[in-house]
């Protein structure tokens, strides 16, 4: 009997069976959908309800204001608000997927709405042209818009998350289009928005078609197919086909390019219906005033009759039927509920549900209906399960599942978890489908949809306990349950205090490990709660958000704290540079004084980039030393520039560096050497920039002393050398070997012995001897080869300019047979040569033997 009762309430359409469950009795009041403009959000979203301006309508002692209205689908009132907005009259509206209503104004103004019925900032337009022309009608999908103005030009938003509205080709029509609808961008070959229009007078069958209008172009479709113009038309989910109502009274279904007829069927009336929508993929609904004819590919169509008006809501497999009254669900009756309900099934799924009855009645025909179908057991517990998933009533999923549950007793090789999973689907689901909730969710619907961006709806609803069972319930993470319940918290407490309202916070919060205090915080900063954000930013474990966040709210210090405990440099950087900004110089340099890394860093930074600033932190440290390194560091860098040796060499901008450096040394007993070095450095710059001013040869600046002398003995100055000489204290060993050399090197022999005649040098003769042979001079070197002392340097200078004999005259002074044998090798060559080293060799071990 229950099965006949079930069946009882199906509608055959041609081989499928269609019910209509009623899924709540509409729980508002005063709601009369005739006098109202209607959007309803898809996925059992709510309706958004308002007094539509287009109409004269008597006003029932209610305010001439009119006011949008939010509800959920069972009629419960989420929000309202009093509609001011100018911009002329509401063209249309529509819910986005995430849930933002979306209204449009007769001057292209779009005014967006949350679900609480706050007004989204800033309003967005759909441009000037739409301004001065006025929008005359709009299509929406998804997250777009197409509308289309009083001159026949179209413009889209594909997208109200990047809302750039753009102008689509001319349709190059005069008259309005009689029907407009929308293939959505991701069933489009080019990926844009394609617009369909139907167009044509109906005087003449040619004048009729269909114009696919996109960004780039327009084409005609249709052609003899249509044999006059479409009253109302309509695109499949899916984008693959077009429902169309035609001139002469046909329902008439096409692939969406109007190449193929699927359909094509005659209606009951001529007059085009008010609403025509998709049923599923299977079915076709139209409306008139007290009518709904649902029709298929064959077979007589269905009629229900109405005595009130009805919103058709497509749904991804049904349409959702709103009426003054009701909410009721148009659907396919699913595979499996027909094997099982069907008036006279005795398919394996009957059978086992009808054991069940047995069972529960104690009779042994339940064993009899388990022995009938025991091999195809595991097919129809899945049958019963599946078809409790595609139930609303509580009762009959229930017993469904007790079916699928005493089967599966009986069965081995059946999936334990089937009856578990969907058991825990039904529950969310009833959860949602409750009347105060209102969310009415169908099975396939909801697996669409996923369990993620329905936890995301309940809570922009602020049903937050609810989402957070069922997140618990699945396994979910909490967290984004948790944060968007303490910021709405935070947002709805203004009166309560500070403490007070820290603890309710935390006490939810710690539910949730790792949860982000940081960003709590932040919304409680902007909610201009900066005591409460400081108190909760104290309990974020991570540095990476706590840091950030306290310099938002304006605690430099804490956030300098935190960063160098958890020596992060990145994060050290970032507050100071951030309490750079904001702070005097003065109390900048008496933040990070007191914190060696931030001190630390801050000057490896500033030695880089910022010198200046570095010299006046170096000054209120009273770290002269610092400073004075650093001028004289920036002496150096003043020299590679070429431009800095010209103007005046005595007040150049280097020496005053240097003697800037001297004067800070000069005042700390433990930098005299530094001090006396920077003193004499520029001294010495001095005299160099004297000596290229003289010579007028850039030549001297930033070499030493001895090079300075060295030059000028080069370059004949003698008197100038002398003085450097004298202002520097070079010593005299110093000195010759200096003037040795540069005479040598501008092979000024006479000069170089009459100089080695003045006295007896101090460094003796050996430099002059070294710096004629460097010169490649044999004969200048003969000259101080005698004066030299040591019989071993005599005999090593005479074989370096090669003469033999001598070289083993000065040797055999020596009686250094090691000494002989050197010698021998350097005349490797010279036979006669190496004869006279062994004769001495042979001769000195003579004498040592004897």
């Amino acid at each position: 009997m229950a099965n006949v009762s079930v069946a009882a309430e199906w509608q055959l359409l041609y081989n499928r069976y269609y019910r209509k469950p009623e899924l709540y009795q509409m729980r508002w009041k005063h709601v009369d959908l005739a006098r109202n403009k209607v959007a309803a959000a898809p996925f059992g979203g709510p309706l958004a309800v308002i007094r539509d301006d287009s109409k004269i309508v008597q006003l029932h002692g209610e305010s001439a204001l009119r006011k949008l209205r939010l509800f959920s689908s069972s009629g419960h009132l989420l929000a309202d608000t009093v509609w001011r907005n100018p911009g002329g009259r509401l063209i249309g509206m529509s819910w986005t997927d995430d849930h933002t209503l979306v209204c449009i104004v007769q001057d292209g103004t779009v005014y967006r709405y949350d679900v609480h019925a706050h007004l989204i900032e800033p309003n967005l337009s759909l441009g000037k042209e739409c301004f001065e022309s006025n929008v005359a009608d709009c299509a929406f999908w998804g997250n777009g818009v197409v509308c289309i103005t009083e001159s026949n030009q179209l413009f889209c938003i594909a997208d109200f998350k990047n809302p750039n509205a753009v102008k689509l080709a001319d349709p190059g029509i005069v008259e309005p289009p009689r029907c407009m609808a929308v293939i959505e961008p991701q069933y489009t070959v080019s990926g844009n928005v394609e617009v369909l229009l139907g167009v044509g007078d109906g005087g003449e069958e040619e004048d009729a078609a269909v114009l696919a209008v996109e960004e780039d172009g327009v084409q005609r479709l249709g052609g003899e197919m249509l044999r006059g113009p479409l009253q109302k038309m309509v695109v499949s989910r899916d984008g693959k086909w077009l429902a169309s109502f035609t001139h002469d009274g046909r329902l008439l279904v096409t692939t969406s390019d109007l190449t193929d007829v699927i359909i094509e069927r005659e209606c009951e009336s001529a007059l085009p219906p008010e609403q025509l929508a998709w049923c599923g993929m299977d079915a076709v609904l139209l409306y008139w005033d007290d009518m709904l004819l649902m029709m298929g590919p064959d077979g007589e169509p269905v009629t229900y009759l109405y005595d009130e008006p009805i919103i058709l809501i497509p749904e991804c497999d049904g349409v959702r039927i709103l009426s003054n009254a009701s909410m009721e669900f148009l659907q396919r009756v699913p595979d499996s509920t027909v094997s099982i309900f069907t008036i006279g099934s005795t398919s394996p799924a009957a059978l086992l549900y009808d054991a069940l009855d047995h069972f529960d009645r104690r009779s042994a025909k339940a064993d009899e209906n388990l022995r009938l179908i025991r091999s195809s057991l595991p097919e129809a517990v899945e049958a019963c399960v599946d078809a409790a998933g595609h139930e609303f009533d509580v009762l009959r999923q229930q017993t469904l599942l007790r079916a699928a549950s005493y089967g599966q007793a009986f069965c081995s090789n059946f999936h334990r978890d089937r009856i578990q999973e969907m058991s825990k689907i039904l529950r969310v689901l009833n959860a949602v489908r409750s009347l105060e909730i209102g969310i009415s969710l169908s099975i396939q619907q909801y697996k669409l949809l996923t369990p993620s961006v329905l936890i995301g709806r309940l809570i922009n609803a602020h049903q937050h306990l609810l989402a957070l069972r069922i997140s618990e319930y699945l396994g979910m993470n909490q967290e984004v349950v948790i944060m968007h319940w303490a910021c709405a918290k935070i947002t709805a407490s203004l009166g309560i205090p500070d403490a007070t309202l820290l603890q309710i916070l935390l006490d939810k919060l710690k539910l949730c490990k790792g949860i982000s205090y940081a960003a709590v915080a932040a919304h409680a900063d902007k909610n201009g709660r900066r005591k409460l954000a400081a108190l909760l930013v104290e309990h974020e474990p991570r540095s990476s958000k706590q840091v950030p966040l306290l310099l938002s709210i304006g605690e430099e210090d804490i956030a300098l704290m935190k960063a160098t405990e958890c020596g992060d440099t990145d994060l050290v950087y970032l507050v100071l540079f951030h309490i750079w900004q904001m702070r005097q110089p003065l109390e900048f340099f008496g933040t990070i004084q007191a914190r060696q890394l931030a001190r630390d860093l801050f000057i490896t930074y500033a030695r880089c980039y910022k010198h200046e600033f570095l010299k006046d932190f170096f000054l209120s440290t009273g770290q002269l030393q610092d400073v004075a390194f650093l001028l004289w560091k920036e002496s150096w860098q003043l020299g590679k520039n070429p431009m800095a040796s010209k103007g005046s060499p005595l007040h150049g901008p280097r020496i005053k560096l240097i003697e800037k450096a001297q004067n800070l040394f000069a005042e700390t007993k433990e930098h005299t050497f530094e001090s006396k070095a920077a003193e004499e450095h520029a001294k010495l710059l001095r005299l160099q920039h004297e000596l290229e001013v003289t010579t007028k040869q850039a030549i001297f600046v930033d070499s030493s002393i001895s090079d300075t002398i060295r030059t000028c003995i080069v370059l004949g100055n003698h008197r100038a050398a002398l003085k450097v000489k004298t202002e520097f204290k070079v010593s005299e060993k110093r000195w010759y070997w200096l003037k040795v050399f540069a005479l040598a090197t501008i092979k000024d022999w006479a000069a170089l012995e009459k100089f080695s005649k003045e006295k007896k040098p101090p460094i003796g003769f050996r430099p002059f001897v070294e710096a004629c042979i460097e010169a490649d001079e044999k004969g200048e070197a003969i000259k101080y080869i005698p004066k030299l002392a040591d019989p071993r340097e005599k005999a090593e200078s005479y074989a370096r300019i090669g003469m033999a004999k001598e070289a083993a005259d000065a040797a055999s002074q020596t009686k250094d047979g090691e000494l002989l044998g050197r010698l021998k090798l350097t005349f490797a060559q010279n036979a006669g040569a190496q004869s006279i080293f062994d004769t001495l060799r042979d001769r000195l071990s003579f004498q040592g033997a004897s």
